[in-house]
């Protein structure tokens, strides 16, 4: 299981990373571990990969299924819009970039999951439940 968010600004633009160890752009987040409730792993991720803390809890977009990673995978994915940001942490191994896109102007590598739930979310796409 893993838990992603869609942070957004006072501008309403979409905090984005690109990961050293995979292409593209993508929300923030990652695995749920052992004894974590899903929202304790977003705030746990945020805080590891952006530098954010949650000033209120996050609100739940959908849980989809992620089969072509790994069979029986699922991604939560939550709306998060109070936080804060005390400093941007240095590029590492696992994030080498993080940036706000606005949502009709994404990144060209943006990735097909990311894309698809932003056309959902902003653009009133039909939901899929599958990432």
């Amino acid at each position: 299981m893993g838990a992603q968010a869609m942070v957004f600004d006072r501008d309403q633009r979409l905090l984005l990373v690109r990961h050293a160890y995979q292409p593209g752009w993508h929300f923030p987040g990652g695995g749920v571990e052992s004894g974590e409730t899903v929202v304790e792993a977003l705030a746990r991720e945020l805080a590891e990969e952006v530098g954010l803390t949650l000033s209120k809890p996050p609100q739940l977009v959908g849980i989809y299924a992620n089969f072509a990673a790994f069979p029986g995978d699922h991604i939560a994915l939550f709306e998060v819009r109070d936080w804060e940001q005390g400093q941007v942490p240095v590029p590492s191994r696992e994030i080498e970039e993080q940036a706000f896109f606005a949502g009709d102007a994404l990144p060209s590598d943006a990735t097909g999951g990311t894309r698809r739930r932003i056309a959902e979310f902003l653009g009133g796409a039909q939901k899929s439940g599958t990432w």
